[in-house]
């Protein structure tokens, strides 16, 4: 949730009974973590989490000096993703912290539970940003995570209602980790017309970028994605230098502020085409818990023991 995972949307969440999460690297120096957290406190009484994601880049962040801030300021749980995690997990268990680690294979959810985390979220090829290399969808990656995790775990990619948490609950999920229905509340501090473009959006709305170096990313299908694709598939050197501009994290944060869908790249699911309305992250939450216990409700109602064709 980067340019999004705010104090504003993350205590609209925790109110609305969920776990609202800051992105840590939203901020580009640790102290302007320590601020948002004690913000976010101002906000809500209720628990918020931290996602700290360790991706490659030429002059890596501080992770380190996040993780510290995290500990200086009494949170209690954090979501982890990305490359080579461990020092700042081990780091942070040693404070007494909850982990959840983000992982889009289960041997990469394996390895995470040999580090220690408390548990995961299972990130399905559905999800926004960044879907891994393997493309295995959450219908298997969550069945198998059943079968072969010993830790809890969460879905995460391709959820927006109840019918969705039902289904997860079903695989054995504990419940659901969403972005871009978050995305599009009335809390999520983005442009209103990028809401709306959420809400028209199809399923197919979306594009794969970034494959050829090894960091496929799943963007909202614009002019820029469509120029960045060209590029990834016509360079002829392969050098990244050579897609960075239209890839631009800079580029889009400024979608988020000046409302302009076409001016940059962003991320987003293709759950994008499950969301057809902008409600309150308490009216989103507590819709969801009513669909869910009807559905298994009117599902376990089909159930009769011992009956037969």
């Amino acid at each position: 949730m980067q340019h999004v995972g705010y104090a504003e949307l993350a205590s609209a969440v925790s109110n609305a009974g969920g776990l609202g999460i800051i992105t840590a690297l939203i901020f580009p120096e640790p102290e302007g973590l320590r601020q948002e957290i004690r913000k976010c406190r101002k906000m809500t009484t209720r628990p918020f989490a931290v996602n700290i994601t360790l991706l490659p880049a030429l002059v890596p962040p501080d992770y380190d000096a996040y993780a510290q801030v995290v500990i200086d300021e009494g949170v209690k749980i954090v979501e982890t993703a990305g490359n080579s995690p461990g020092p700042v997990i081990a780091k942070l268990k040693k404070a007494g912290i909850i982990v959840l680690h983000k992982c889009t294979t289960i041997r990469h959810a394996q390895s995470a539970v040999k580090l220690g985390v408390d548990f995961l979220s299972i990130d399905g090829f559905e999800c926004a940003g960044h879907v891994g290399e393997s493309d295995i969808t959450n219908f298997i990656l969550l069945s198998k995570a059943r079968q072969t995790l010993k830790v809890p775990f969460i879905a995460s990619g391709g959820f927006a209602d109840g019918q969705g948490l039902a289904a997860a609950l079903a695989l054995g999920a504990c419940g659901v980790n969403m972005g871009t229905r978050f995305l599009c509340t009335v809390e999520s501090p983005i442009h209103q017309n990028i809401k709306e473009t959420i809400v028209k959006a199809d399923e197919t709305d979306t594009a794969l970028v970034l494959r050829r170096w090894r960091n496929t990313t799943r963007l909202y299908r614009n002019k820029v994605t469509e120029e960045a694709l060209k590029v990834e598939k016509e360079s002829k050197s392969g050098e990244f230098s050579e897609i960075a501009p239209f890839v631009s994290g800079k580029r889009g944060r400024e979608v988020f502020i000046n409302g302009d869908p076409e001016y940059g790249v962003w991320t987003a699911g293709q759950v994008i085409g499950l969301i057809n309305d902008i409600p309150t992250c308490k009216d989103l939450i507590a819709r969801i818990e009513k669909e869910a216990e009807e559905t298994l409700k009117e599902k376990l109602s089909l159930f009769t023991p011992g009956s037969k064709l």
